[in-house]
């Protein structure tokens, strides 16, 4: 079980990067709001890093960052052959880049605002 858990992180985002990369390659209307600005929704790509940090084995960054990159290729691969490409190689690699970093920022801002709430528990204690 404590062998799962290890990588539960980085499944985690695995699946969610997949699924915001979709979601604004496909502009889904009411998904979210920059659905049709990418450079935008490069933002919403801190949920997976965050969501993952928290599923991670003692709030780890690595796991979910071994997620971001594992799973930006496999888009990479979508959007250039099950969808029209629309922007050149180099500018998809330059996006899914971008949102590699933006997903391990999530996961590190996660774990600062879960130290921090660790430490004020700390504090309270005493």
């Amino acid at each position: 079980m404590k062998h799962k858990q290890s990588w539960a992180g980085a499944v985690c985002c695995f699946v969610l990067f997949i699924v915001v990369c979709l979601s604004l390659t496909l502009n889904v209307k009411g998904a979210f709001r920059a659905a049709g600005h990418p450079e935008v929704g490069l933002l919403f790509f801190i949920l997976p890093g965050a969501a993952a940090s928290f599923f991670s084995h003692r709030r780890e960054v690595l796991k979910p960052l071994l997620g971001a990159m594992l799973a930006a290729p496999c888009c990479l691969l979508l959007m250039r052959f099950v969808f029209m490409p629309t922007r050149s190689l180099w500018q998809e690699l330059a996006w899914l880049f971008s949102a590699v970093f933006w997903c391990a920022l999530g996961a590190l801002c996660f774990l600062f605002i879960s130290s921090l709430f660790n430490q004020h528990q700390r504090r309270k204690k005493n």
